[in-house]
C-alpha cells in the first residue's frame, strides 16, 4: 500500500515539475534590475483575503502569472499573506508578502519572499498613491545603491473561487534585504536597535536629508521603524549603515490618510521637519552634493512616468522645487539642518 501511495505521489508530481522545467526561470539579481513593468495576474480567493487580512499568519495558496516581453507566460504556485499594521487595518485591499519558494522547482523560486505594495482601495487617487511611492523608491536609488531596488507591476487579481469581484492595480515588489545587502557588499545588521548616531556617519546624514527631501517623518532608526541596518562584511569597526522603506506617509506622496506624530508639531506630512542630528556645513555640503548631482534625474524620472496623473506630476515636481530652493540657499541649510538639527 506504502509502495502504491508513493507511486502516486510520482505519478502526479512529475508533471506539474516537467511544466515548471520549461518555464522561463527568473534571476532575482536581474528582475530588479529590468525598468520595464510587468502583467501580472494573482489568482486567490480574494473574499476569503479581504475578510481574513487582520488575522496574523493566516496563508492563502494563489497563483502568480507573468506575462513576459517576449509574450511568454511564467506561471508558479505561491502563497499569499497580509502584513503591514496600520495599512492593513485601513486598506481594503491589505499590503501583501508573497512567498514565491513554497516550491523548490518553481520557476519563481529565486524570488523567495517579497513583499508587495498594491492599492489601498479601488476608487479615487489610490492608484496615483502607489505609483507616486514607487517613484520615491526609485528618486532613493538614484541617491545611493544602498536602498532597496523595486519593479513596478500593473496586477489583476482574480477571484479562484467565484464569490469575489476581480480588480486590477497598479504595484510594486520592494527587494528583499539580504539581496540589497548582498549587491554592496554587507550583511543585515540583526543586533538589538541601536542610537541614530551609532550607524555610519555620512550615510545617515544622506538618509537623513532624503527623509526631508520627501517629507517623511515616520522613521526612527532607535526604534527599528521603517529603518532596517546593514554592515559591510569586512569592517572590523561596525557601523551599520541605515536603509529607509516605507514612504506612503511622506510629503511627496501625500495619500489622504496620513498624518504626522503630534508630537511633532507640524500640521501636515507636506510639512518639512529634519529629523537628522547636527552636521557640520562642510559635512552638509557633501551630501548635498550628491542630491544637486541628481537633479535633473530625479526630475526627469517624475516627468517621463507616464503612468502618473498631470495633475500629481506637478504637485510632485512643485514639492522637490521647494526642497531644492532649500539647499540652494546657505542661511537656509545653516537654519534648518544646523540650528533646527536634532541634539539628541
Amino acid at each position: 500500500m506504502k509502495y502504491l501511495t508513493a507511486l502516486l505521489f510520482l505519478f502526479f508530481l512529475i508533471p506539474t515539475q516537467l511544466v515548471y522545467s520549461q518555464q522561463e526561470k527568473i534571476d532575482k539579481v536581474a528582475f530588479f534590475e529590468d525598468t520595464s513593468a510587468l502583467n501580472v495576474v494573482i489568482e486567490t480567493d480574494l473574499s476569503k483575503l479581504i475578510s481574513n487580512k487582520h488575522k496574523e499568519n493566516e496563508v492563502f495558496p494563489a497563483t502568480f502569472k507573468i506575462q513576459t516581453r517576449g509574450n511568454s507566460t511564467i506561471k508558479a504556485d505561491i502563497d499569499l499573506s497580509a502584513r503591514g499594521h496600520f495599512r492593513r487595518e485601513t486598506c481594503y485591499v491589505p499590503p501583501l508578502k508573497l512567498k514565491f519558494d513554497k516550491d523548490s522547482t518553481s520557476p519563481t523560486a529565486a524570488l523567495k519572499s517579497l513583499k508587495l505594495v498594491s492599492a489601498c482601495n479601488t476608487y479615487g487617487d489610490f492608484d496615483q498613491y502607489v505609483l507616486k511611492e514607487f517613484l520615491v523608491y526609485k528618486i532613493y536609488n538614484l541617491l545611493t545603491e544602498k536602498s532597496l531596488r523595486v519593479r513596478l507591476l500593473s496586477v489583476e487579481y482574480k477571484d479562484n473561487v467565484g464569490g469575489g469581484k476581480n480588480m486590477e492595480s497598479n504595484a510594486f515588489l520592494i527587494e528583499d534585504l539580504d539581496d540589497a545587502a548582498k549587491r554592496v557588499n554587507c550583511k543585515e545588521w540583526k543586533n538589538n536597535s541601536i542610537p541614530q548616531e551609532t550607524t555610519d556617519r555620512m550615510q545617515m546624514t544622506l538618509v537623513a536629508m532624503f527623509q526631508y527631501m520627501i517629507g517623511n517623518t515616520d522613521w526612527s532608526v532607535s526604534a527599528g521603524h521603517n529603518i532596517k541596518l546593514i554592515v559591510t562584511r569586512s569592517e572590523e569597526v561596525i557601523r551599520p549603515y541605515a536603509v529607509a522603506y516605507d514612504f506612503d506617509f511622506s510629503g511627496l506622496v501625500n495619500t489622504n490618510y496620513s498624518n504626522p506624530d503630534p508630537n511633532l508639531n507640524i500640521q501636515s506630512v507636506r510639512e518639512r521637519l529634519y529629523r537628522g542630528f547636527t552636521r557640520t556645513m562642510d559635512e552638509l555640503n557633501i551630501v548635498l552634493q550628491k542630491f544637486n548631482d541628481q537633479k535633473e534625474n530625479i526630475y526627469s524620472l517624475v516627468n517621463n512616468f507616464s503612468l502618473l496623473s498631470s495633475r500629481n506630476k506637478k504637485n510632485m515636481l512643485d514639492y522637490i522645487d521647494d526642497f531644492y530652493s532649500t539647499i540652494k540657499n546657505p542661511k537656509k541649510v545653516k537654519s534648518e539642518f544646523i540650528n533646527k538639527a536634532r541634539k539628541q
